[in-house]
């Protein structure tokens, strides 16, 4: 039986609120690893922000507050998800948000992002990170970054790394915060190949 929640949560001074069932992940409150990743994000004017698997919304909707709905994407696979991303962007004032269903970036043409930021699900076999980080980094724009947060830290930080040619690592509430920047047009593993 599906249950409907509403509730308040305060992130960077601004108060939110959400409407979930227990359709969706973490429906009674924002879950610890959301909270992390957002700590020690700082988002600006000038960003264009992809929430990826946005679950109900709270990234790009916190990202639209700060910055305006006019830099926000919000993509999940999930149609219940993007159907509470679009009603809580109503709730909090923010509803010009452009929210896509798609799984991870097959429906969505938009690129250069500045910040990519995903909670992803917790998979055994890492497919879904994988394409996360390998498909995010050419929809990032050069300077742009990704940050993830999970609660495995060595497959994480070995992917970024290949990928991205670095990671900084967080450790917070025993969750892994990780921000990787693009700072070249290709994998940084496909150029130690060449060389």
């Amino acid at each position: 039986m599906t249950e409907n929640y509403l509730f308040e949560a305060t992130i960077k001074d601004i108060t939110l609120k959400f409407k979930t069932s227990n359709d969706v992940f973490s429906p009674k409150s924002i879950d610890k690893g959301t909270f992390a990743m957002l700590s020690v994000v700082d988002f600006k004017e000038t960003d264009k922000v992809l929430d990826l698997g946005c679950g109900y919304g709270v990234v790009g909707i916190l990202a639209a507050k700060i910055i305006g709905t006019d830099n926000v994407v919000m993509t999940d696979k999930d149609s219940i998800a993007v159907d509470f991303s679009q009603m809580n962007a109503a709730l909090n004032n923010v509803e010009n948000i452009k929210i896509i269903k798609s799984d991870g970036f097959k429906n969505l043409d938009d690129k250069d992002f500045t910040l990519i930021l995903s909670n992803p699900p917790y998979h055994t076999d890492f497919s879904v990170a994988k394409e996360f980080i390998e498909k995010g980094f050419n929809r990032l724009c050069i300077g742009g970054k990704m940050y993830m947060v999970t609660k495995r830290k060595d497959w994480y930080k070995n992917k970024l790394t290949a990928i991205f040619g670095g990671v900084r690592v967080w450790e917070i509430d025993d969750y892994f915060v990780f921000m990787s920047m693009k700072k070249d047009s290709s994998y940084a593993n496909s150029k130690k190949i060449k060389k």
